[in-house]
């Protein structure tokens, strides 16, 4: 009984040494979804859109998905201006934990949707603070409509991600929970204009600077 129970102590530690993955870290390489679990600490400033898909692709590759192409889900306005949908791939997304939260583009904008705070899971497998938590950080930066397209007028996007100065611009925001805008929309993806772009405005109602992270492949 002792032979067999120091093989078996052997096999875990060959399988734990042999470069095989686990349950854990198989999920998460199929992983096509996310929340940021931590936001760039600047506020609506990410170094512009491309800062913020460095900052998908970086939490990504640590969570053992980097080989795959990560776009953040954002707008941006202006002559140029880019439609979130149009830069997320085609689906179907799956969060770290396997559980599909679209199958498409159209799904993911229709009310058929699984995005909550159940499923809307960092690149850890964490949920995220909701409006029932301390602090309440579920304020999603997108700059975008409801059907994931860009918000017209004035600016919704922090100046395209580039600001953190209060009285230059807002960011729309949507509530991976679902809950607490009492005056409005609680969309995953379009709720409500924040009150400026700097850190302490975005955390005064409810946000961290987080946003979703989508793989296009």
């Amino acid at each position: 009984m002792a032979q067999i129970a120091n093989f078996a102590v052997l096999s875990s530690l060959v399988l734990l040494t042999s470069g095989v993955p686990g349950p854990a870290q198989a999920q998460q390489s199929s992983m096509s979804f996310f929340i940021t679990s931590v936001g760039l600490g600047k506020g609506g400033d990410l170094g512009g859109i491309d800062g913020a898909d460095r900052h998908c692709q970086t939490l990504a590759e640590a969570a053992g998905a980097g080989g795959k192409t990560w776009h953040a889900y954002l707008s941006t306005q202006g002559p140029n201006a880019i439609n979130a949908k149009d830069r997320i791939g085609s689906g179907p997304w799956s969060n770290a934990k396997g559980t599909q939260i679209a199958a498409s583009v159209a799904d993911l904008h229709s009310d058929n949707n699984k995005i909550n705070k159940e499923t809307a899971l960092d690149e850890k497998g964490m949920m995220v603070k909701g409006r029932s938590d301390t602090p309440n950080q579920h304020d999603m930066l997108t700059g975008t409509q409801h059907d994931g397209t860009a918000i017209p007028g004035a600016d919704a996007t922090c100046s395209n991600w580039t600001s953190s100065t209060d009285g230059q611009g807002s960011a729309i925001v949507g509530h991976h929970d679902l809950i607490g805008n009492t005056q409005g929309p609680n969309f995953w993806n379009y709720s409500h204009k924040t009150p400026g772009c700097s850190p302490a405005n975005l955390q005064r109602v409810g946000g961290a600077g987080l946003f979703y992270c989508f793989a296009t492949n």
